[in-house]
């Protein structure tokens, strides 16, 4: 299963994503984290340290050189079927495996964001990153979670189709949850209509309605093992919440169909 994450800022997108990859491993399964995000935080949030993140893809000059300009022509369609392997790192787990499951293999790539490619037109290693992207989403019969930026422009309207679930990720704010929907709407344009908005930091009540949200959700309340942690560690993982945490992923993921 393919999920996208979107979200504005801060709202904590990043932190799902992590808490979600590591269940999945946890359970038994095979992750790729593929970080879209300009913030470029996913690695720490699952438990790497600084020196352990990869490279980010768009800062691969050399790649960008002998892909996209492979023979001396421009190939917007280049060969990326091996980057995977070659770009990842290995993610350790946050927790204890599920009683007698093997526990799956996590990975992270990290895509990087235009505005880190240098200056000038970054038009071919914008073409790099959109050619690996759809080829992990609609070529990899894995898990595979996608931490986006608050729109669904990394996916595209080729890749966002094969894509089978949208978390959309709030604060408890008016901009936040106008940030949703703005996310929703355009994701449900481009087909993605599978959606789970996810209320990070929700104390009590409903959400308003507002047109392109999901109308199906889930809260988080805040976490104080979170809180405690954050200025002292950027890992999310192995809080004293997780048993809860797993209870919502749970639910979560049975609402996208799995």
């Amino acid at each position: 299963m393919k999920i996208a994450f979107a979200g504005k800022g801060g709202v904590g997108k990043t932190s799902l994503t992590a808490w979600i990859a590591d269940w999945l491993a946890r359970n038994g399964k095979n992750v790729w984290l593929i970080d879209a995000d300009t913030a470029l935080s996913l690695g720490q949030a699952s438990g790497l340290s600084l020196d352990q993140l990869p490279e980010p893809l768009i800062c691969r000059e050399d790649l960008v050189r002998e892909r996209i300009h492979a023979g001396g022509f421009l190939n917007l369609n280049p060969d990326v079927g091996d980057l995977p392997e070659t770009l990842a790192v290995d993610v350790p787990l946050g927790g204890k495996p599920v009683d007698g499951v093997t526990p799956g293999r996590k990975r992270l790539i990290v895509m990087g964001a235009v505005t880190n490619a240098g200056g000038g037109c970054a038009c071919d290693a914008n073409a790099l990153l959109k050619a690996l992207l759809a080829h992990i989403v609609i070529d990899r019969d894995e898990w595979v979670l996608v931490d986006l930026e608050a729109g669904v422009e990394h996916l595209g309207r080729g890749t966002v189709t094969h894509v089978d679930g949208l978390v959309v990720v709030s604060e408890p704010s008016m901009r936040g949850l106008q940030t949703g929907a703005e996310v929703g709407r355009m994701a449900s344009d481009l087909g993605l209509t599978n959606q789970v908005l996810v209320l990070n930091r929700f104390m009590c009540g409903e959400p308003p309605k507002l047109d392109g949200l999901p109308e199906w959700s889930v809260q988080i309340p805040p976490l104080p093992g979170l809180v405690e942690r954050q200025m002292m560690d950027a890992s999310v993982l192995g809080l004293p919440e997780s048993a809860k945490l797993d209870s919502t992923i749970e639910k979560l993921l049975n609402k996208l169909g799995q």
